[in-house]
């Protein structure tokens, strides 16, 4: 009898001392999600000056340094310039294992400047716009660090919390020299999110992409006097688009092309002697990916064959598709569940109401349904239109992603509406449901081994024992001017 006694007393003892240990998650989960909302006022200061600047890629100075400060603030650790790239950092706290990174976007997009109001109004200080809420994504994911930091300084928790700063995801593949530069090799998973018009954590893939500009160089002559004179550098690159054109009838349904002249020539009298064309290709599997920017070349090679000039092309971004891990993808769900959506005020609905008849819908989604979460869907199988440079930390470390509604629903991203949502508290507010579900999703891992060790195996099997990461854009120095 004593024996048993001694033994149930042993294993209640056990029992506290793990409970003490490991904490109440719900409990510290509120706490450190409370911290939160007290601090909203803090973040949305922070958010709502990186808005007004958007800054392109490598071109964020500001909005790097201010998130970089915030960090330090906190007590972070900040290397500062990593990979070549002057606006990427690396905000460390902590020691040993785990390991969990939380990437953090801050670029803006060209050409779509506007204000906060429902009605387009382009914001003549800038020509610049937070189009598809990065201004959100970064602050967002500093808040979460800084929480992460709290909870492993207040427990005494052995563990490391990083915050990237990841500059020039719009085109520019900031996270693909990080990659290279080995900065994610010791994380154990990769934590992020996006802006969005809705509420989800489903885990899903993106297409691979190549992007590049292609230039021609031809000579100059007077287009009326002297036309023999000259050979059109703007001919090969229209040389080149009717043939890459004539291609998107022998290439595979997932086959993306698009492309921009960016430099045509400066008066039609004067036969252009330079010409430039940026193009993109994409494609759910970065092998097929090479294909198709390998047959673009070739069409580029004889578009100045054929017009008797010259070509040359410089490589500008590479990524590749989403690696996604379900059961990461089920944890960061529930969180988000618990969490919620967001809410809004009779002013916000308003507001949104106005934002939804520029639309040019039959009809709306509910303004209300910002405030739910959809239901938890594999989408592994279905291939997104869209490329993201989060694909390559994901082939590199286990990685989930969420999306948050920081925009009315039935917004698109990349549109004057997200930047006038984005500057608004319905893109704050959206904001902090990211920081929350962030941090949650952190709580469990650093708290879990095990959930760490299935994300690593499953991942390790969706990757292939085989796999050999090789960066799309070869060896490369950072485009540093690819937005000049």
């Amino acid at each position: 009898m004593k024996s048993s006694i001694f033994t149930t007393a042993c294993l209640l003892f056990l029992s506290f001392s793990l409970m003490a240990q490991k904490g109440d998650s719900s409990k510290e989960k509120k706490v450190l999600i409370t911290g939160l909302d007290k601090s909203f006022e803090h973040y949305k200061s922070i958010a709502a000056d990186i808005w007004s600047w958007a800054e392109l890629g490598y071109q964020e100075t500001l909005s790097s340094q201010r998130l970089q400060q915030t960090l330090q603030d906190a007590g972070f650790t900040v290397e500062a310039g990593v990979a070549g790239i002057p606006t990427a950092f690396v905000a460390s706290y902590g020691s040993g294992q785990p390991v969990i990174g939380i990437l953090a976007e801050f670029d803006a997009l060209p050409g779509l400047s506007q204000e906060a109001t429902p009605e387009k109004s382009p914001d003549p200080s800038r020509a610049n716009g937070h189009a598809c809420g990065h201004h959100l994504f970064g602050v967002a994911s500093v808040a979460a660090g800084i929480q992460l930091k709290e909870m492993l300084q207040n427990e005494k928790r052995n563990g490391t919390i990083r915050v990237y700063g990841t500059p020039a995801e719009e085109g520019g593949s900031g996270k693909v020299y990080m990659v290279r530069e080995g900065l994610f090799n010791d994380v154990d998973v990769v934590l992020h999110w996006h802006p969005s018009s809705s509420n989800s954590a489903n885990p899903s893939s993106s297409l691979a992409n190549i992007s590049a500009k292609f230039r021609f160089h031809g000579i100059s002559a007077h287009a009326a006097g002297f036309p023999q004179r000259g050979r059109s550098a703007l001919d090969g690159v229209e040389a080149m688009n009717v043939m890459v054109n004539m291609m998107r009838e022998h290439v595979t349904p997932e086959t993306r092309i698009h492309y921009v002249i960016t430099d045509g020539g400066k008066a039609p009298n004067v036969v252009p002697d330079y010409a430039e064309v940026y193009y993109y290709a994409r494609h759910p599997d970065p092998a097929e990916t090479k294909l198709i920017f390998n047959r673009m070349i070739k069409a580029a090679e004889g578009a100045a064959l054929g017009t008797e000039t010259k070509m040359e092309y410089e490589i500008i971004g590479g990524v590749y598709n989403l690696l996604p891990v379900v059961s990461l993808a089920q944890l960061m769900y529930n969180n988000l569940s618990n969490i919620g959506g967001v809410t809004y005020t009779p002013e916000e609905i308003a507001f949104g109401e106005k934002i939804q008849t520029t639309f040019g819908l039959d009809k709306a989604p509910a303004i209300q349904s910002a405030a739910e979460v959809g239901p938890f869907v594999n989408e592994s199988y279905r291939k997104g239109g869209g490329s993201t440079d989060v694909g390559d930390v994901s082939w590199t470390v286990p990685t989930v992603g969420l999306r948050v509604a920081t925009w009315i629903p039935g917004t698109a991203s990349h549109s004057w509406q997200a930047v006038a949502c984005g500057g608004t508290d319905i893109g704050y507010k959206g904001m902090m449901v990211a920081a929350k579900t962030l941090t949650a999703t952190g709580y469990d891992l650093f708290h879990d081994q095990a959930l760490i060790d299935k994300a690593k195996t499953e991942w390790q099997a969706a990757k292939g024992a085989d796999f050999k990461y090789e960066a799309l854009i070869g060896d490369r120095p950072p485009a540093l001017d690819y937005r000049e």
